[in-house]
Protein backbone atom coordinates (compact mmCIF):
# COMPACT_ATOMS: atom_id res chain seq x y z
CA UNK A 1 0.00 0.00 0.00
CA UNK A 2 1.39 3.19 -0.86
CA UNK A 3 1.89 5.86 1.97
CA UNK A 4 -0.25 8.43 0.53
CA UNK A 5 -3.43 5.85 0.97
CA UNK A 6 -2.34 4.34 4.47
CA UNK A 7 -2.49 8.44 5.19
CA UNK A 8 -5.66 8.60 4.07
CA UNK A 9 -7.09 5.71 5.87
CA UNK A 10 -5.21 6.88 8.91
CA UNK A 11 -7.64 10.44 8.38
CA UNK A 12 -10.30 8.73 7.66
CA UNK A 13 -9.80 7.24 11.08
CA UNK A 14 -9.46 10.50 12.94
CA UNK A 15 -12.53 11.98 11.35
CA UNK A 16 -14.16 8.79 12.53
CA UNK A 17 -12.96 8.74 16.12
CA UNK A 18 -14.24 12.95 16.32
CA UNK A 19 -17.73 11.47 14.91
CA UNK A 20 -18.18 9.04 17.41
CA UNK A 21 -17.06 10.96 20.12
CA UNK A 22 -19.67 13.81 19.35
CA UNK A 23 -22.52 11.26 20.52
CA UNK A 24 -19.92 9.06 22.92
CA UNK A 25 -16.87 9.94 24.63
CA UNK A 26 -16.57 7.41 27.17
CA UNK A 27 -13.34 6.30 28.81
CA UNK A 28 -14.40 2.67 28.09
CA UNK A 29 -14.64 3.36 24.21
CA UNK A 30 -11.44 4.60 24.21
CA UNK A 31 -9.60 1.80 25.74
CA UNK A 32 -11.56 -0.80 23.89
CA UNK A 33 -10.73 0.86 20.58
CA UNK A 34 -7.08 0.86 22.00
CA UNK A 35 -7.07 -2.60 23.14
CA UNK A 36 -8.84 -4.12 20.30
CA UNK A 37 -5.77 -1.83 17.99
CA UNK A 38 -3.06 -2.87 19.36
CA UNK A 39 -4.27 -6.60 19.88
CA UNK A 40 -4.21 -6.73 15.99
CA UNK A 41 -1.07 -4.96 15.44
CA UNK A 42 1.00 -7.53 17.54
CA UNK A 43 -0.62 -10.44 16.87
CA UNK A 44 -1.37 -9.61 13.16
CA UNK A 45 1.47 -7.65 12.43
CA UNK A 46 2.85 -10.22 9.29
CA UNK A 47 -0.95 -9.64 7.72
CA UNK A 48 -0.99 -6.09 5.66
CA UNK A 49 -5.06 -6.39 6.46
CA UNK A 50 -4.70 -6.37 9.85
CA UNK A 51 -1.66 -4.23 10.91
CA UNK A 52 -3.18 -1.46 8.75
CA UNK A 53 -6.65 -2.31 10.82
CA UNK A 54 -4.98 -1.93 14.35
CA UNK A 55 -3.85 1.12 13.23
CA UNK A 56 -6.93 2.52 12.09
CA UNK A 57 -8.76 1.52 15.33
CA UNK A 58 -5.58 3.16 17.49
CA UNK A 59 -6.28 6.39 15.34
CA UNK A 60 -9.87 6.48 15.59
CA UNK A 61 -9.81 6.16 19.84
CA UNK A 62 -7.23 9.44 19.05
CA UNK A 63 -9.49 10.84 17.79
CA UNK A 64 -12.02 9.81 20.10
CA UNK A 65 -10.23 11.25 23.13
CA UNK A 66 -8.83 14.02 20.84
CA UNK A 67 -12.55 15.48 20.67
CA UNK A 68 -12.95 15.03 24.28
CA UNK A 69 -10.17 16.60 25.28
CA UNK A 70 -11.22 19.90 23.51
CA UNK A 71 -14.72 20.07 25.00
CA UNK A 72 -13.89 19.44 28.25
CA UNK A 73 -11.03 22.31 28.46
CA UNK A 74 -13.62 24.65 26.58
CA UNK A 75 -16.78 23.56 29.84
CA UNK A 76 -14.16 24.22 32.30
CA UNK A 77 -13.53 27.82 30.71
CA UNK A 78 -16.81 28.45 30.15
CA UNK A 79 -19.04 29.58 33.43
CA UNK A 80 -22.81 30.69 32.93
CA UNK A 81 -24.36 33.40 35.56
CA UNK A 82 -28.24 33.08 34.46
CA UNK A 83 -29.30 35.43 37.03
CA UNK A 84 -26.43 37.87 37.45
CA UNK A 85 -25.73 40.87 35.68
CA UNK A 86 -21.84 40.90 34.36
CA UNK A 87 -20.44 44.22 33.17
CA UNK A 88 -16.97 43.83 30.76
CA UNK A 89 -15.80 45.44 27.86
CA UNK A 90 -15.34 43.13 24.12
CA UNK A 91 -14.37 43.93 20.34
CA UNK A 92 -16.68 43.10 17.98
CA UNK A 93 -14.78 40.70 16.17
CA UNK A 94 -16.56 39.76 13.07
CA UNK A 95 -18.75 41.97 10.66
CA UNK A 96 -22.15 42.51 12.44
CA UNK A 97 -24.97 40.72 10.38
CA UNK A 98 -28.59 41.48 10.34
CA UNK A 99 -31.03 39.12 10.64
CA UNK A 100 -34.66 40.60 11.41
CA UNK A 101 -34.04 43.70 11.80
CA UNK A 102 -31.77 43.66 13.99
CA UNK A 103 -27.90 43.36 14.18
CA UNK A 104 -26.32 39.95 14.78
CA UNK A 105 -22.90 40.95 16.34
CA UNK A 106 -20.23 38.50 17.68
CA UNK A 107 -17.86 40.23 20.83
CA UNK A 108 -14.84 38.89 22.02
CA UNK A 109 -15.00 39.68 26.00
CA UNK A 110 -11.78 41.68 26.80
CA UNK A 111 -11.63 42.04 30.90
CA UNK A 112 -14.54 39.15 32.54
CA UNK A 113 -12.31 37.55 34.98
CA UNK A 114 -12.59 33.69 34.08
CA UNK A 115 -14.43 34.00 31.00
CA UNK A 116 -12.80 33.09 27.80
CA UNK A 117 -14.53 32.85 24.11
CA UNK A 118 -16.63 34.74 22.18
CA UNK A 119 -20.15 35.85 23.15
CA UNK A 120 -23.34 36.29 20.25
CA UNK A 121 -25.61 39.68 20.89
CA UNK A 122 -28.44 40.59 18.81
CA UNK A 123 -28.67 44.48 18.75
CA UNK A 124 -30.81 46.78 17.81
CA UNK A 125 -27.73 49.36 17.64
CA UNK A 126 -25.53 50.24 14.30
CA UNK A 127 -21.94 48.21 15.32
CA UNK A 128 -19.08 47.82 13.02
CA UNK A 129 -16.56 45.50 13.33
CA UNK A 130 -13.30 46.69 15.53
CA UNK A 131 -15.93 48.41 17.65
CA UNK A 132 -14.69 48.43 21.35
CA UNK A 133 -17.69 48.27 23.44
CA UNK A 134 -18.86 48.28 26.76
CA UNK A 135 -21.24 46.02 27.77
CA UNK A 136 -23.89 44.99 30.19
CA UNK A 137 -26.14 41.69 30.32
CA UNK A 138 -26.65 38.20 31.34
CA UNK A 139 -24.71 35.75 30.34
CA UNK A 140 -26.84 32.63 29.04
CA UNK A 141 -25.80 28.81 27.88
CA UNK A 142 -26.87 29.00 24.85
CA UNK A 143 -29.54 26.08 23.96
CA UNK A 144 -29.93 22.07 23.05
CA UNK A 145 -32.54 21.66 20.65
CA UNK A 146 -34.59 18.59 20.10
CA UNK A 147 -32.99 18.09 16.43
CA UNK A 148 -30.52 20.87 16.13
CA UNK A 149 -27.89 21.49 19.00
CA UNK A 150 -27.42 25.27 18.59
CA UNK A 151 -24.93 25.24 21.90
CA UNK A 152 -22.16 23.00 19.46
CA UNK A 153 -23.09 24.83 16.39
CA UNK A 154 -21.50 28.44 18.28
CA UNK A 155 -19.04 26.15 19.42
CA UNK A 156 -17.71 25.49 16.06
CA UNK A 157 -17.64 29.21 15.88
CA UNK A 158 -15.82 29.86 19.01
CA UNK A 159 -18.80 31.63 20.40
CA UNK A 160 -19.70 30.19 24.18
CA UNK A 161 -22.17 32.65 25.49
CA UNK A 162 -25.85 34.58 23.89
CA UNK A 163 -26.47 37.51 26.52
CA UNK A 164 -29.63 38.49 27.27
CA UNK A 165 -31.13 41.92 27.19
CA UNK A 166 -27.36 43.80 26.55
CA UNK A 167 -26.96 46.96 26.92
CA UNK A 168 -24.41 48.18 24.92
CA UNK A 169 -22.27 51.54 24.60
CA UNK A 170 -19.66 52.02 22.13
CA UNK A 171 -16.03 53.51 23.68
CA UNK A 172 -14.07 54.03 20.66
CA UNK A 173 -13.86 52.65 16.90
CA UNK A 174 -10.76 51.02 15.03
CA UNK A 175 -9.62 48.61 17.70
CA UNK A 176 -10.04 45.00 15.44
CA UNK A 177 -6.87 44.35 12.30
CA UNK A 178 -6.41 47.84 10.44
CA UNK A 179 -6.19 45.06 7.23
CA UNK A 180 -8.94 43.59 7.65
CA UNK A 181 -10.79 46.48 8.32
CA UNK A 182 -9.90 48.20 4.74
CA UNK A 183 -10.85 45.45 3.17
CA UNK A 184 -14.57 45.56 5.08
CA UNK A 185 -14.69 48.99 3.94
CA UNK A 186 -13.90 47.94 0.62
CA UNK A 187 -16.66 45.21 0.89
CA UNK A 188 -19.09 47.99 1.82
CA UNK A 189 -18.13 50.14 -0.93
CA UNK A 190 -18.70 47.38 -3.14
CA UNK A 191 -22.26 46.80 -1.42
CA UNK A 192 -23.43 50.65 -2.16
CA UNK A 193 -22.62 50.18 -6.09
CA UNK A 194 -24.06 46.69 -6.59
CA UNK A 195 -27.45 48.08 -4.55
CA UNK A 196 -26.99 51.70 -6.67
CA UNK A 197 -27.20 49.80 -9.74
CA UNK A 198 -29.52 46.92 -9.07
CA UNK A 199 -33.20 46.85 -7.59
CA UNK A 200 -34.46 43.81 -5.37
CA UNK A 201 -33.98 40.88 -5.74
CA UNK A 202 -31.57 41.26 -8.08
CA UNK A 203 -29.41 43.31 -6.01
CA UNK A 204 -29.06 41.04 -2.88
CA UNK A 205 -28.60 38.00 -5.11
CA UNK A 206 -25.83 39.29 -6.51
CA UNK A 207 -24.43 40.26 -3.52
CA UNK A 208 -25.06 36.85 -2.02
CA UNK A 209 -23.26 35.67 -5.24
CA UNK A 210 -20.03 37.41 -4.84
CA UNK A 211 -20.25 39.03 -1.77
CA UNK A 212 -21.65 36.36 0.39
CA UNK A 213 -24.64 38.12 1.77
CA UNK A 214 -26.49 35.84 1.95
CA UNK A 215 -28.60 36.83 4.70
CA UNK A 216 -29.83 40.13 2.78
CA UNK A 217 -32.05 37.96 0.61
CA UNK A 218 -35.45 38.48 1.05
CA UNK A 219 -37.03 35.84 3.32
CA UNK A 220 -39.94 35.17 0.32
CA UNK A 221 -37.13 34.67 -2.02
CA UNK A 222 -34.81 32.39 0.02
CA UNK A 223 -38.16 29.80 0.41
CA UNK A 224 -38.29 29.76 -3.62
CA UNK A 225 -34.67 29.04 -3.79
CA UNK A 226 -35.31 26.24 -1.53
CA UNK A 227 -38.22 25.15 -3.70
CA UNK A 228 -36.40 25.21 -6.53
CA UNK A 229 -33.08 23.32 -5.13
CA UNK A 230 -30.70 26.11 -6.15
CA UNK A 231 -29.90 27.49 -2.93
CA UNK A 232 -26.71 26.74 -3.05
CA UNK A 233 -25.53 29.50 -5.71
CA UNK A 234 -25.92 32.07 -3.22
CA UNK A 235 -23.64 30.22 -0.62
CA UNK A 236 -19.74 31.16 -1.83
CA UNK A 237 -19.02 27.43 -2.19
CA UNK A 238 -15.82 25.30 -4.24
CA UNK A 239 -17.77 26.06 -6.89
CA UNK A 240 -17.62 29.49 -7.03
CA UNK A 241 -13.87 30.05 -5.93
CA UNK A 242 -13.38 27.42 -8.92
CA UNK A 243 -15.12 29.41 -11.61
CA UNK A 244 -12.97 32.49 -10.21
CA UNK A 245 -10.05 30.78 -10.60
CA UNK A 246 -10.60 29.89 -14.39
CA UNK A 247 -11.45 33.01 -15.02
CA UNK A 248 -8.09 34.62 -13.53
CA UNK A 249 -6.13 32.44 -15.00
CA UNK A 250 -7.52 32.44 -17.98
CA UNK A 251 -7.23 36.47 -18.21
CA UNK A 252 -3.32 36.65 -16.48
CA UNK A 253 -2.07 34.03 -19.12
CA UNK A 254 -3.95 35.82 -21.88
CA UNK A 255 -1.89 38.79 -20.58
CA UNK A 256 1.26 36.42 -21.37
CA UNK A 257 2.03 35.65 -17.81
CA UNK A 258 3.45 31.98 -17.42
CA UNK A 259 1.30 29.26 -16.31
CA UNK A 260 2.81 28.91 -12.69
CA UNK A 261 2.82 32.84 -12.13
CA UNK A 262 -0.62 33.14 -13.00
CA UNK A 263 -1.58 30.11 -10.77
CA UNK A 264 0.35 32.09 -7.51
CA UNK A 265 -1.10 35.05 -8.58
CA UNK A 266 -4.94 33.43 -8.50
CA UNK A 267 -4.07 31.91 -5.25
CA UNK A 268 -3.18 35.60 -3.81
CA UNK A 269 -6.57 36.75 -5.12
CA UNK A 270 -8.51 34.06 -3.85
CA UNK A 271 -7.13 34.54 -0.22
CA UNK A 272 -7.94 38.16 -0.51
CA UNK A 273 -11.66 36.94 -1.33
CA UNK A 274 -11.80 34.43 1.51
CA UNK A 275 -11.12 37.83 3.63
CA UNK A 276 -13.93 39.81 1.64
CA UNK A 277 -16.43 36.83 2.19
CA UNK A 278 -16.00 36.64 5.93
CA UNK A 279 -14.03 33.13 6.05
CA UNK A 280 -17.00 30.81 4.48
CA UNK A 281 -15.93 26.85 5.79
CA UNK A 282 -16.64 25.89 1.55
CA UNK A 283 -14.75 28.12 0.26
CA UNK A 284 -12.07 27.86 2.32
CA UNK A 285 -12.14 24.12 1.84
CA UNK A 286 -11.72 25.26 -2.27
CA UNK A 287 -8.63 26.90 -1.24
CA UNK A 288 -6.98 24.15 0.47
CA UNK A 289 -8.14 22.11 -1.74
CA UNK A 290 -6.55 24.30 -4.82
CA UNK A 291 -3.13 24.65 -2.88
CA UNK A 292 -3.03 20.67 -2.68
CA UNK A 293 -3.53 20.51 -6.08
CA UNK A 294 -0.77 23.59 -7.17
CA UNK A 295 1.70 21.49 -4.95
CA UNK A 296 0.79 18.40 -6.34
CA UNK A 297 1.76 19.87 -9.73
CA UNK A 298 5.27 20.90 -8.21
CA UNK A 299 6.41 17.85 -7.12
CA UNK A 300 5.31 16.57 -10.15
CA UNK A 301 2.52 13.98 -8.94
CA UNK A 302 -1.04 13.51 -10.30
CA UNK A 303 -3.72 14.81 -7.67
CA UNK A 304 -6.41 12.27 -6.25
CA UNK A 305 -9.46 14.52 -5.45
CA UNK A 306 -11.12 12.36 -2.93
CA UNK A 307 -8.07 11.90 -0.99
CA UNK A 308 -7.43 16.11 -1.31
CA UNK A 309 -10.73 16.19 -0.26
CA UNK A 310 -10.33 14.00 2.62
CA UNK A 311 -6.61 15.37 3.86
CA UNK A 312 -8.91 18.83 3.52
CA UNK A 313 -11.58 17.41 6.02
CA UNK A 314 -8.86 16.30 8.73
CA UNK A 315 -6.88 19.93 8.48
CA UNK A 316 -10.00 21.74 9.11
CA UNK A 317 -11.91 19.58 12.09
CA UNK A 318 -8.23 19.22 14.01
CA UNK A 319 -8.55 22.69 14.27
CA UNK A 320 -12.07 22.75 14.65
CA UNK A 321 -13.46 19.18 15.94
CA UNK A 322 -16.98 21.08 16.23
CA UNK A 323 -17.11 21.39 12.43
CA UNK A 324 -17.55 17.89 11.24
CA UNK A 325 -21.06 17.46 13.16
CA UNK A 326 -22.69 20.67 13.68
CA UNK A 327 -21.95 22.54 11.08
CA UNK A 328 -24.14 21.55 8.02
CA UNK A 329 -22.49 24.03 5.49
CA UNK A 330 -19.40 22.17 6.06
CA UNK A 331 -21.19 18.75 5.68
CA UNK A 332 -22.67 20.00 2.63
CA UNK A 333 -19.75 21.07 1.34
CA UNK A 334 -17.93 17.88 1.29
CA UNK A 335 -20.62 15.51 0.65
CA UNK A 336 -21.42 17.50 -2.37
CA UNK A 337 -17.53 17.67 -3.43
CA UNK A 338 -17.28 13.68 -3.20
CA UNK A 339 -20.50 12.40 -4.14
CA UNK A 340 -19.24 14.23 -7.61
CA UNK A 341 -16.23 12.38 -7.82
CA UNK A 342 -17.68 9.50 -7.02
CA UNK A 343 -20.62 9.64 -9.09
CA UNK A 344 -20.22 12.15 -11.53
CA UNK A 345 -18.72 9.79 -14.16
CA UNK A 346 -21.66 7.28 -13.90
CA UNK A 347 -24.20 9.58 -14.74
CA UNK A 348 -22.18 11.32 -17.74
CA UNK A 349 -22.19 7.67 -19.48
CA UNK A 350 -25.91 7.43 -18.57
CA UNK A 351 -26.33 10.51 -20.42
CA UNK A 352 -24.30 10.27 -23.17
CA UNK A 353 -27.01 11.21 -25.31
CA UNK A 354 -26.86 15.07 -24.06
CA UNK A 355 -25.17 17.33 -26.00
CA UNK A 356 -22.25 19.29 -23.91
CA UNK A 357 -23.07 22.78 -25.54
CA UNK A 358 -22.15 25.33 -22.33
CA UNK A 359 -21.52 21.95 -20.45
CA UNK A 360 -24.70 20.99 -20.48
CA UNK A 361 -24.34 17.18 -19.96
CA UNK A 362 -21.49 17.68 -17.01
CA UNK A 363 -23.59 20.58 -15.12
CA UNK A 364 -26.83 17.91 -15.60
CA UNK A 365 -24.49 14.70 -14.51
CA UNK A 366 -22.73 16.76 -11.17
CA UNK A 367 -25.98 18.32 -10.19
CA UNK A 368 -27.48 14.97 -10.16
CA UNK A 369 -24.44 13.41 -8.59
CA UNK A 370 -24.04 16.03 -6.42
CA UNK A 371 -27.24 15.02 -4.47
CA UNK A 372 -26.87 11.38 -3.65
CA UNK A 373 -24.45 11.96 -0.17
CA UNK A 374 -26.55 15.31 0.72
CA UNK A 375 -29.64 14.35 0.80
CA UNK A 376 -29.64 12.57 4.04
CA UNK A 377 -28.36 16.18 5.24
CA UNK A 378 -30.74 17.92 3.31
CA UNK A 379 -33.61 15.74 4.77
CA UNK A 380 -32.69 15.69 8.21
CA UNK A 381 -31.53 19.60 8.52
CA UNK A 382 -33.96 20.96 6.55
CA UNK A 383 -36.70 18.58 5.67
CA UNK A 384 -37.08 19.15 2.91
CA UNK A 385 -35.97 17.91 -0.78
CA UNK A 386 -36.12 19.68 -4.45
CA UNK A 387 -37.06 17.24 -7.44
CA UNK A 388 -36.84 20.41 -9.80
CA UNK A 389 -33.21 21.02 -8.60
CA UNK A 390 -31.19 19.42 -11.57
CA UNK A 391 -33.58 20.98 -14.37
CA UNK A 392 -33.05 24.51 -12.47
CA UNK A 393 -29.68 24.11 -12.24
CA UNK A 394 -29.32 23.18 -15.98
CA UNK A 395 -31.13 26.46 -16.55
CA UNK A 396 -28.99 28.64 -14.62
CA UNK A 397 -25.80 27.80 -13.65
CA UNK A 398 -24.14 28.05 -17.09
CA UNK A 399 -24.69 31.87 -16.28
CA UNK A 400 -22.85 32.00 -13.03
CA UNK A 401 -19.28 32.30 -14.65
CA UNK A 402 -20.67 35.56 -16.41
CA UNK A 403 -22.26 37.06 -13.54
CA UNK A 404 -19.73 36.21 -10.57
CA UNK A 405 -16.63 37.77 -13.35
CA UNK A 406 -19.08 40.68 -14.70
CA UNK A 407 -20.31 41.34 -11.43
CA UNK A 408 -16.85 41.60 -9.34
CA UNK A 409 -15.76 43.74 -11.90
CA UNK A 410 -18.22 46.46 -12.38
CA UNK A 411 -18.41 46.46 -9.04
CA UNK A 412 -14.45 47.47 -8.25
CA UNK A 413 -15.14 49.75 -11.65
CA UNK A 414 -17.81 51.68 -10.21
CA UNK A 415 -15.39 52.64 -7.51
CA UNK A 416 -13.06 54.42 -10.19
CA UNK A 417 -16.25 55.45 -12.25
CA UNK A 418 -19.53 55.21 -11.20
CA UNK A 419 -21.05 56.53 -14.05
CA UNK A 420 -19.62 53.41 -16.61
CA UNK A 421 -20.58 51.02 -13.94
CA UNK A 422 -23.82 52.40 -13.87
CA UNK A 423 -24.24 51.55 -17.60
CA UNK A 424 -22.23 48.18 -18.00
CA UNK A 425 -24.08 46.84 -14.77
CA UNK A 426 -27.50 46.45 -17.38
CA UNK A 427 -25.95 43.60 -18.92
CA UNK A 428 -25.14 41.86 -15.77
CA UNK A 429 -28.88 43.03 -14.39
CA UNK A 430 -30.18 40.66 -17.94
CA UNK A 431 -28.34 37.84 -16.28
CA UNK A 432 -29.98 37.84 -12.99
CA UNK A 433 -33.43 38.79 -14.00
CA UNK A 434 -33.44 35.61 -16.29
CA UNK A 435 -32.05 33.98 -12.98
CA UNK A 436 -34.90 35.55 -10.64
CA UNK A 437 -37.64 34.69 -13.40
CA UNK A 438 -36.62 30.97 -13.83
CA UNK A 439 -36.29 30.32 -10.06
CA UNK A 440 -40.11 32.18 -9.47
CA UNK A 441 -41.39 30.05 -12.63
CA UNK A 442 -40.06 26.32 -11.02
CA UNK A 443 -40.54 27.33 -7.32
Amino acid sequence: MSPSKFFCYFCLSFLGGIFISSFNNSNILIFSLLFLGISYVFLFFKTDKALILGFCLITAAFGIFYYKTIDLKIEKSVFYLDSQKVNFVAIVVEEPKIIENKAEIILKIENLSGAKGKVLAKVNGNFQYGDRVAVSGVLTEPPVFKRFNYKNFLKSKGVYYLIKNPEIELLSKNSGNKIYSKILNLKNKLREIINSNLKEPENSLLAAIILGDKEKIPDDFKEKLNKTGSRHITCVSGMHISILTLILMSILIGFGFSRSKSFYLTIIFILFYIFLIGFQSSAIRAVIMGSLYLFAQKIGRASESKRALVFTAFLMVLFNPYLLRFDVGFQLSFLAVLSIGLFSPFFERIFYFLPNVFNLRNIFSMTLAAQILTIPILLYSFSSFSFVGPVTNILIIPLLPYIMFLGLFFAFLGIFSPILAQILFSSVYLLLAYIVKIINLFS
